[in-house]
């Protein structure tokens, strides 16, 4: 049996929202439009995706199990569509790339050496930018693919693949903080001092990223750059990657020895499913999932 496509994506919607009408805004359809597609869905399979007793809809055990596998099919029709369009040609005129980071690799400039010389007409820009900032630029069209920490979950309308490459975490104060004399690190050391954490424009502040306690005092920035500036001014302790603080620090930065430290973290590239990739994007997104070659 043939599934709509529209169908299936208004289900995904409606479950990453937590309502129909939310679905419908996201999508830019009707909320009768948005209901009646995932009623044909439920109809198509004989089961009811969602508990419609409550004020909003809440999905059933069924809804549940067949989520993930409605997930996989519209990452398979994407992955057909970025393969169409790669035999199909037609040069897209621009290719956009949010870049956190978080994200250093010597593959990296490998392959921006790579586009140029493939496509050297090809009008490439580099957005920095970190975490929900850089899914909101995907998702709205302003970037074509986003490089960034790997989060626990995106929306439906995006595609995200692992990439080989791996960042380093470290946390860091400037080199005559008072931290930085102590041989070993202690959370409840850091508790006592302001903490500098990313806080980026489509983030709350409030959210769980895993840092020890701060005391409640913090100071934030959108970017880890910004951060690092901070720090080396001495106002307080930040965690860092390690390979920026090794470029831009400047030797001003001490790394303290906290248990459970430094830490590695996986990054994510993702696209908008809602956007056809041209050759170029398509080429380089491939490129970036690629494994770098043994040494």
């Amino acid at each position: 049996m043939n599934y709509s496509p529209e169908s299936l994506e208004a289900f995904a919607q409606a479950v990453a929202l937590g309502s129909f009408s939310a679905a419908a805004r996201k999508l830019g359809k009707s909320q009768s439009t948005i209901s009646e597609a995932i009623a044909r869905l439920e109809a198509d399979l004989g089961l009811e995706l969602f508990d419609r007793g409550s004020r909003q809809p809440k999905l059933t055990e069924a809804g549940s199990r067949l989520l993930e596998r409605v997930e996989d099919i519209l990452a398979a029709s994407d992955r057909l569509q970025r393969a169409a369009t790669q035999l199909s040609g037609g040069l897209e005129p621009r290719v956009s790339l949010a870049l956190s980071d978080t994200y250093q690799s010597a593959q990296y400039e490998a392959r921006l050496v790579e586009l140029e010389q493939r496509y050297p007409d090809l009008e490439f820009e580099c957005l920095i930018a970190e975490h929900r900032d850089v899914i909101e630029l995907v998702a709205q069209g302003r970037a074509t693919l986003g490089l960034l920490a790997a989060q626990p979950g995106y929306p439906p309308e995006l595609g995200a693949a692992r990439v080989a490459e791996r960042a380093d975490f470290g946390l860091f104060v400037a080199l005559e903080h008072p931290l930085a004399q102590l041989p070993d690190v202690r959370e409840s050391d850091l508790a006592g001092w302001r903490l500098l954490r990313l806080n980026t424009l489509g983030d709350a502040l409030a959210v769980d990223d895993g840092l020890p306690p701060s005391g409640g005092r913090c100071w934030s920035a959108p970017n880890y750059l910004l951060l690092l500036e901070m720090a080396t001014h001495g106002f307080g302790w930040a965690e860092l990657p390690r390979w920026l603080v090794s470029g831009y620090a400047n030797g001003r930065l001490h790394e303290l020895q906290v248990p459970g430290w430094p830490r590695s973290q996986a990054v994510d590239v993702v696209w908008s499913r809602q956007r056809r990739l041209g050759p170029a994007a398509n080429w380089l997104l491939e490129r970036l999932l690629e494994r770098p070659p043994a040494r």
